[in-house]
């Protein structure tokens, strides 16, 4: 019987290392914490950079097997990163943790740090190469992280207000409603940027960007009768669905939604509670400048265009410019910002013809996702670049912006029915959101068994939080 139990654990595809033994040997205590740093390095800046956890789990213990320390355990939550190694025999086990402090998107980094622990991963070091290999490998990280951004701030700047501008055209707004959202957008960004650099908390700085949306809605609500102007010319709303978007797009929905899914319970509901509360912070501030205005006599209508959505041919062009201007703004290098604006014309195309069979905006928001999620995670190793650059900005264009400010138009409205009309529409856009995060998540693990160099269906599972 024992014999049987050892012929089962010793080999085979189905070969089980739950719960083996440590053996003694292996390297030196001095090597392992050298590796042990190595794999915490790459871990924190992949996961301050924007990925995944799953991805941030696979690339730590990449790096671990890599210099030869098998069954080492790596463990991660949304804050901290804890890697361990039982010497087995009379050497006791190496812990190693590092606290993830900041979390600042930067797609063209964190490309950069995930190609460094592929080239590691995928090239095992000898044991008499550790040491060099440890030093190379702590000082190419040194260069990826130190680098200098790969768009100045005011680039940044330039994009954000172009995602304005095609999301105003693609809800079906016109050059000046586009006009009026990219500007709307600069100032958004620059007070955003000042109040940031003085350490202000993210949940004021989304209150604070969604409040000078709501206040340009509040000056055009003001300023169109006076100089004669139809507000359906120049309707509000598309000027604050547009900035809401823009807020919006900066926030951790996928990365949630994926982190749940791949068994990341601990991880997944912190990402949640961030966007839960960012988002609260843009309601609070559209709803205080909306309820400000009204209770002093500002006449609010909600003015939609006259038309319906831009033609398929132009909202999907605007689809691919939101995409790559998203891109931009996260830092993506230009190759990925090419992949980028392609991954938007796809995920509004596939929307456009999913509506088009009958389906309403919730199941076509998420069949477009998914497309997203399958095309990026296939495209990946083919192209050179994390999943989630793509994923993330071939979403944007789908994000909600104006079902939100109708639902809170209509809350601050006032009375029973207006309430009522509100959260219903709210209701809506907070399932759009969900159908978008769970459609991309869905596709990645649809398209995982393709991508190039795996073995046995993709990105590894794991049960840590």
């Amino acid at each position: 019987m024992v014999r049987a139990l050892a012929q089962r654990v010793g080999g085979g595809p189905s070969e089980v290392r739950a719960g083996l033994r440590s053996r003694p040997g292996g390297p030196d205590p001095v090597m392992i914490r050298d590796v042990l740093e190595l794999a915490l390095r790459v871990g924190e800046a992949m996961l301050s950079l924007g990925a995944a956890a799953v991805d941030v789990q696979q690339a730590v213990r990449g790096v671990v097997k890599a210099f030869g320390l098998t069954g080492a355990q790596a463990d991660l939550t949304f804050t901290a990163i804890t890697v361990s190694y039982d010497r087995a025999g009379d050497g006791r086990p190496v812990t190693m943790v590092r606290i993830v402090q900041e979390r600042i998107p930067d797609y063209g980094r964190l490309q950069g740090v995930v190609e460094l622990a592929r080239r590691i991963r995928e090239e095992p070091v000898a044991a008499d190469d550790a040491a060099a290999a440890l030093d190379a490998a702590h000082d190419e990280l040194d260069a990826i992280i130190s680098a200098p951004q790969t768009y100045r701030r005011w680039v940044v700047t330039v994009a954000l207000s172009a995602l304005a501008a095609a999301v105003a055209v693609l809800l079906g707004g016109g050059p000046a409603v586009a006009l009026v959202a990219a500007v709307t957008t600069t100032l958004i960004d620059r007070v955003v940027w000042s109040l940031r650099r003085r350490g202000l908390p993210e949940f004021f700085l989304q209150a604070a960007g969604a409040a000078v949306a709501a206040l340009v809605a509040v000056a055009l609500f003001l300023w169109a009768p006076l100089v004669g102007i139809d507000l359906s010319v120049l309707p509000p709303s598309l000027v604050v669905a547009a900035g809401i978007v823009v807020l919006l797009a900066g926030l951790s929905l996928v990365g949630a939604a994926e982190d749940a899914i791949s068994g990341f319970p601990i991880t997944a509901g912190a990402r949640t509670f961030e966007v839960v509360l960012l988002t609260a912070g843009i309601v609070t501030g559209i709803v205080g400048v909306l309820d400000v205005a009204r209770r002093m006599g500002v006449p609010l209508v909600l003015a939609d265009p006259p038309g319906a959505l831009a033609p398929v041919p132009v909202a999907v062009s605007a689809a691919a410019v939101i995409a790559a201007a998203w891109a931009v703004a996260s830092y993506a290098r230009p190759r990925a910002v090419a992949v980028a604006a392609a991954a938007g014309a796809v995920s509004w195309g596939a929307f456009e013809a999913t509506t088009a069979l009958g389906v309403g905006p919730v199941v076509a928001s998420a069949a477009a996702a998914t497309v997203v999620g399958f095309l990026s995670e296939w495209g990946a190793p083919r192209l050179r670049m994390p999943s989630i650059v793509t994923s993330v900005c071939g979403i944007v264009p789908l994000l909600p912006g104006l079902a939100i400010y109708r639902g809170l138009f209509a809350v601050v409205e006032g009375g029973t029915g207006g309430l009522l009309t509100g959260v219903s529409i709210l209701l809506g856009a907070a399932m759009v959101g969900l159908g978008i995060a769970a459609g991309v998540t869905l596709g990645e693990f649809l398209g995982a068994p393709l991508r190039l160099g795996t073995r046995g269906g993709g990105r590894a599972r794991s049960s840590a939080g």
